[in-house]
């Protein structure tokens, strides 16, 4: 089995020295790629920038990137050959319209960026997902949780979409525990209490092993 698992931030260049990024440190997506090794996979693991170093595992190939356009380039590559598709990464939406070549310098009260919208890594690839393919999608939500991640799940063909919510105490970006929620498109539910990430990966996958299709058999 192939996993294909994006992780950590993007960061998106404003300047030489400045960026538009956000607090993903990306432990939930390398624990996500140890317990897939663990389990037998080979992934090939997306990281955007982290501090985190890379798996120790043979069975993790792990690709860095920086920004969003980058980790599309790279997922795609291997979306195509991919049985199992995990998209943790907390992509940034939006990039500044003009990357300046030299330090922007102090000038007036303001400043005013104009932003376009990055790609949606998961929802594009979505749209070429085979009936055998299986893609777990993350979403970090502050208000109506459950309804943007019901949401997330219809528009970009997830087969399982894990909820993370801010409101949670230990859950979230920078912690070394998380309190997920996991939903499908049947609209059942199942819930992994605040613990470890090392913890909720193991259950992650267990839980994606057995709701995947199995696999056809050779001829």
């Amino acid at each position: 089995m192939h996993v294909l698992l994006t992780a950590g931030p993007t960061y998106e260049p404003l300047d030489p020295v400045r960026f538009l990024g956000n607090r993903s440190t990306g432990k939930m997506g390398y624990a996500l790629a140890e317990a897939f090794a663990a389990a037998g996979a080979q992934v090939t693991l997306v990281s955007g920038p982290s501090q985190l170093p890379d798996p120790a595992s043979p069975r993790i190939r792990t690709v860095r990137v920086e920004t969003a356009a980058e980790m599309f380039a790279a997922a795609e590559k291997v979306a195509a050959e991919a049985d199992v598709w995990v998209f943790a990464a907390a992509v940034a939406d939006y990039r500044p319209a003009q990357v300046a070549s030299e330090k922007i310098k102090k000038s007036g009260e303001t400043l005013t960026l104009e932003l376009v919208k990055n790609v949606d890594i998961a929802a594009t690839l979505g749209q070429r997902k085979r009936a055998e393919q299986f893609a777990v999608g993350f979403a970090l939500e502050t208000t109506n949780e459950l309804a943007h991640a019901e949401g997330k799940l219809r528009r970009k063909n997830f087969d399982l979409v894990v909820l993370n919510s801010l409101r949670d105490a230990g859950a979230g970006f920078g912690h070394d525990t998380n309190k997920v929620t996991v939903l499908d498109a049947t609209g059942q539910i199942v819930n992994f209490e605040l613990q470890s990430k090392a913890d909720v990966a193991r259950g992650l996958v267990s839980l994606i092993l057995a709701r995947r299709p199995s696999s056809p058999p050779s001829l």
